[in-house]
């Protein structure tokens, strides 16, 4: 029950973080109007605030549980939030769902009021994907605790100390894989959106090439039929296809690698650690990429929705935004814009290129959260289950075989009452 609550507390924490309908996300959009830079500060700034809560919410869920039935109570606890998961599945995949709809509406040609529609879901969409993930990293914390204590087990340990060098030279190196994991992730995302850019570009120029010959065949000949050449769909379909398998192998080398290269060179000591840091450090990390994501998300997405407005309440009174912006236009070329109708429009232009900058800002945003939220976030979950499960599959093998011996050295120390170790590492 303790852990069931936990979810629910972290779930409304997120929702309040990452929804338009709340002060956060609504303060995201309203930097905006000062450029892109105060939005990313404001952004990652809301992402770290918004760990604060989950962690102690995750933290009183261990503490209660271990003091009432020890390791088997962080599983128990483990499983309580991970008692709602088909339901927080379900919320995680409606923001794709709406978000896909929209994309079909858009290519169908339909009318822009199904678009603003579908962008109404799709902010309800961010959110709930955002208290998915949520659900998701805190069981990923619970349930990494629970394989750690397993690990511990296996390889007849007791505690995790700092002042055993191979122990905190662990969780250093622990404390580091998130970071390193999600570097390689957003790198593969840039990298792929470059070269997919490159592609298009190309893709485009080679049609505007096509059209220019038809058009001169057309004009030779009259009775030319026009071939008209379709975007290359399948190309970059191809290319985002072929990264997300090629680029994943570093990253799945990596969460593999780690534990078990610590594990053969130092042996059980330097793998509780790395473990205990991984855990500690990816919780911290996910949650505030994610949470990032989903506001600088909903941000555009609110924007948007002003941009949306503004053209509304300007059509309901008898005008149009794109006919003002291009008589004023002219009003600026001809230095005319202190006659009657420049100030009689002004208003409205001025308005309307406010929410225009908004909106580009924004977008810059959400192009930077995307892979927070979609990649790295999600992501550093496995990270974590996966190295603990990986260290608990090789406990036993690890304990009997390893190149240097940790721990006799800190045994000999002790043996001679000596309460400062300067050499780590024996080798056998």
């Amino acid at each position: 029950m303790f852990g069931l609550w936990s979810g629910m507390v972290i779930g409304f924490v997120t929702e309040y973080y990452t929804s338009n309908a709340y002060g956060p996300t609504l303060g995201l959009a309203d930097a905006c109007r000062n450029g892109p830079a105060p939005n990313i500060i404001l952004g990652l700034a809301l992402g770290y605030a918004s760990v604060v809560i989950p962690i102690l919410a995750i933290t009183a869920t261990i503490a209660y549980a271990f003091s009432v039935a020890g390791m088997y109570g962080v599983g128990l606890a483990a499983l309580g939030m991970l008692g709602s998961l088909p339901v927080a599945l379900s919320i995680d995949g409606y923001g794709p769902i709406s978000d896909n709809a929209g994309g079909v509406a858009e290519m169908s040609g339909l009318p822009s009021s199904i678009r603003q529609k579908t962008d109404a879901l799709d902010a309800a969409g961010n959110t709930t994907a955002a208290v998915g993930k949520g659900f998701a990293i805190g069981s990923a914390c619970l349930v990494g605790l629970a394989l750690f204590g397993a690990f511990i087990t296996r390889v007849h340990d007791s505690t995790v100390d700092i002042l055993r060098p191979a122990q905190f030279a662990g969780l250093l190196v622990g404390a580091m894989l998130p970071y390193a994991f999600s570097a390689l992730t957003m790198a593969a995302v840039g990298d792929t959106a470059n070269d997919m850019m490159a592609f298009i570009i190309n893709d485009y120029n080679a049609r505007e090439e096509h059209d220019a010959k038809q058009a001169e065949l057309k004009a030779a000949n009259p009775d030319h039929v026009k071939v008209k050449l379709e975007p290359d769909y399948q190309g970059c379909i191809r290319i985002s296809t072929e990264a997300s398998l090629r680029k994943m192998v570093l990253p799945g080398a990596l969460v593999l690698g780690s534990p078990l290269a610590a594990g053969f060179l130092f042996g059980p000591p330097a793998v509780a650690g790395l473990l205990a840091g991984a855990i500690v450090s990816g919780v911290q990390v996910a949650i505030s990429a994610s949470n990032t994501g989903g506001a600088w998300d909903n941000a555009k997405k609110e924007t948007e929705k002003r941009r949306q407005v503004h053209r509304s309440e300007v059509r309901q009174a008898g005008g149009d935004v794109d006919a003002y912006e291009q008589e004023y236009q002219e009003f600026e070329k001809s230095d005319n814009l202190n006659s009657d109708r420049a100030q009689e429009i002004k208003a409205t232009v001025l308005k309307t290129r406010d929410l225009r900058e908004r909106h580009v800002a924004a977008v810059v945003g959400d192009t930077v959260g995307d892979p927070l939220k979609d990649t790295s976030g999600p992501a550093i979950n496995i990270l974590i289950k996966l190295s603990a499960i990986t260290s608990l599959v090789f406990g036993s093998y690890i304990r009997d075989h390893h190149a240097f011996d940790t721990e006799q050295d800190i045994n000999d120390a002790k043996l001679h009452g000596v309460a400062h170790v300067d050499v780590v590492t024996v080798p056998k």
